[in-house]
């Protein structure tokens, strides 16, 4: 059965996802909110349509600036509905603001969104699951985990023998750690 690393090299935009950014350490808080953002979008849909989304998303939401998104309200919410440019999902705009806010709340406990995973790292995707889901909105085993895959905390992102997994290797990811 063909992976990401088979059928992303080429494609005009798995490609370059695959390459420069699935599985390579974030350490911005802003980007870590971005990819949670558009993993939870994912749900029910293909990372393809995402993708194809991605400037759209990072426009209707001021470019995942986290304190912008948490102190959205009535207004941003009906734009954000009616922007056809991103998933008009209602639980998943409403998720988004909500975890803005959390994440508001975990930078002033723990300095950073970024430091708060640090903390918590290494967890089971079991124990990440857990933790995210009582943290956050709309975060099932699958959105954590690809979260988690996609930003460095797990493993798994790219085959041993994709060129990209050197790449990312040399980064030292937070699973290469435990």
């Amino acid at each position: 059965m063909p992976t990401y690393c088979d059928i992303a090299p080429g494609h005009p935009f798995h490609g370059p996802y695959h390459d420069t950014e699935y599985g390579f350490p974030i350490e911005d808080d802003n980007r870590l909110f971005e990819r949670l953002v558009l993993e939870i979008n994912q749900a029910g849909l293909s990372w393809l349509t995402i993708l194809k989304k991605k400037d759209s998303f990072a426009k209707a939401f001021d470019d995942f600036q986290i304190d912008v998104v948490a102190n959205y309200g009535a207004k941003e919410r009906e734009r954000l509905l009616n922007d056809a440019g991103i998933i008009r999902n209602r639980l998943k705009v409403d998720a988004a603001i909500h975890n803005a806010k959390q994440i508001l709340i975990l930078q002033e406990q723990f300095g950073s969104f970024l430091a708060w995973l640090d903390h918590h790292h290494p967890l089971s995707k079991e124990e990440w699951v857990k933790l995210f889901k009582k943290t956050f909105k709309f975060t099932g085993g699958e959105i954590t985990g690809e979260f988690l895959m996609s930003t460095g905390y797990l493993p798994g992102a790219h085959a041993e023998s994709c060129p990209v997994f050197d790449e990312i290797k040399q980064l030292k990811p937070r699973w290469i750690a435990v």
